[in-house]
């Protein structure tokens, strides 16, 4: 969930836990419900009288039954493995992380959805030593942005799995690249194949996150993302307001697509406060995130989607020094319009960490991720993205038994 562009640009381990993890997550069921408020315009009907097996297992509760503060592992545990791979989303569930964001959804040329964090993915696989691809490398303008690499819009499914994963920021984690070339580029279907398999071996639901990334661009492409998840969730029974996807995207008018498309809940990503959504640019809509993050956008947000994952920034923003200064209202009039916030990214390294939760002077060891994780925590937030679901979760632990 940027701003992930921002953290981009600067970038240049299943079950519900055991032990004490699981043990804490029923304890604190009951005021997890509690703390994650109801949206304040109610969904549209569910478009299907038969309740699926994911609507049994939760009781008609959905996302209100997810422990409070929810950790989700951000494109699987990405902190111990390349991202968005079978492997990433294993380690993170294995871990015992309330939710998986499998995964960040982006077409093929011959329409198939998979799991990228980018549609260029030059920065993700082993693409450039294939030489009969050479040809394929370009320039694109993407969301504005002149964006040079491999994208997968150009190639088939068939072709991308010709392809191996590897770390997308080797310089932080070099241990990562360990583990370069050993998973394939997952289809979303391979994604919910896993889920459902991962599900009846724990007799629990599994969650999962996904984000539809750049659907303006690739509508007008002829590739529109919102229609295409749709289909594919219907045809798994993954469509309900109850069932076990939260649907995410950086452009509140994919949204609002998803919202006549599913009954999922559904999520608004809030980029830095002063940037404009793509979709809002594309058709020129003046408003910034600012303008969203207000009571009158959020009550708006409300109408359509259950929550808004913003960046840490806008829970907390920085200093010129990079020091964390005063948590802003954002939490508590998210709540107060009925949405529930799952802000992004916590990640155990100096160089993603605020100054004040820094040790040392190498940006790639690690800082003190525990005071800042009970740090967000206190302000009120429903759960938040992390590469490092362990931590998280210790981090979760301390913070609710106080």
């Amino acid at each position: 969930m940027g701003n992930k562009k921002a953290q981009q640009a600067h970038e240049s381990q299943t079950g519900g836990g055991v032990g004490r993890r699981s043990l804490l997550g029923a304890a604190v069921l009951g005021t997890g419900a509690a703390a994650l408020a109801v949206p304040g315009t109610a969904r549209a009907a569910d478009r299907d009288s038969d309740a699926s097996h994911a609507d049994r297992s939760v009781n008609g509760r959905g996302y209100k039954a997810l422990p409070v503060p929810t950790i989700i592992g951000h494109r699987g545990a990405s902190g111990y493995r390349p991202e968005h791979t079978l492997g990433s989303y294993q380690l993170a569930l294995d871990m015992g992380a309330h939710i998986i964001e499998a995964g960040d959804l982006v077409p093929t040329k011959d329409g198939h959805l998979v799991c990228r964090h980018e549609p260029e993915i030059g920065g993700t696989t082993d693409v450039s030593a294939h030489p009969e691809f050479a040809s394929r490398k370009t320039t694109k303008i993407l969301d504005g942005v002149s964006t040079t690499g491999w994208f997968t819009e150009d190639f088939t499914l068939a072709e991308l799995k010709t392809l191996r994963a590897k770390e997308r920021i080797p310089a932080t984690r070099q241990r990562n690249t360990l583990y370069d070339g050993r998973w394939e580029i997952p289809t979303f279907e391979e994604a919910l194949a896993w889920r459902a398999e991962q599900s009846r071996k724990r007799g629990r639901e599994v969650w999962i996150y996904p984000e539809l990334k750049h659907p303006t661009y690739f509508r007008k492409l002829g590739l529109g993302v919102e229609e295409r998840l749709a289909r594919i969730l219907r045809a798994h029974g993954l469509h309900r307001k109850n069932s076990p996807v939260i649907i995410q995207s950086f452009e509140p008018t994919s949204i609002q697509r998803m919202n006549k498309l599913v009954d999922n809940p559904l999520a608004v990503l809030l980029s830095t406060a002063s940037s404009r959504p793509a979709d809002f640019v594309d058709s020129g809509d003046p408003r910034t995130v600012a303008d969203l993050i207000t009571p009158k956008g959020l009550a708006e947000i409300a109408t359509y989607a259950q929550g808004i994952g913003p960046t840490l920034d806008l829970i907390i923003p920085k200093d010129a020094s990079g020091k964390l200064t005063q948590p802003t209202t954002l939490v508590k009039d998210a709540h107060d319009a009925g949405l529930i916030l799952h802000p992004y990214t916590m990640r155990n390294e100096n160089t993603f960490l605020p100054a004040d939760f820094k040790k040392g002077t190498d940006p790639n060891a690690y800082g003190d991720a525990f005071g800042a994780f009970k740090t967000y925590f206190a302000t009120g937030i429903d759960g938040v993205f992390t590469d490092n679901c362990d931590t998280g979760l210790l981090a979760r632990e301390d913070f609710v038994n106080g």
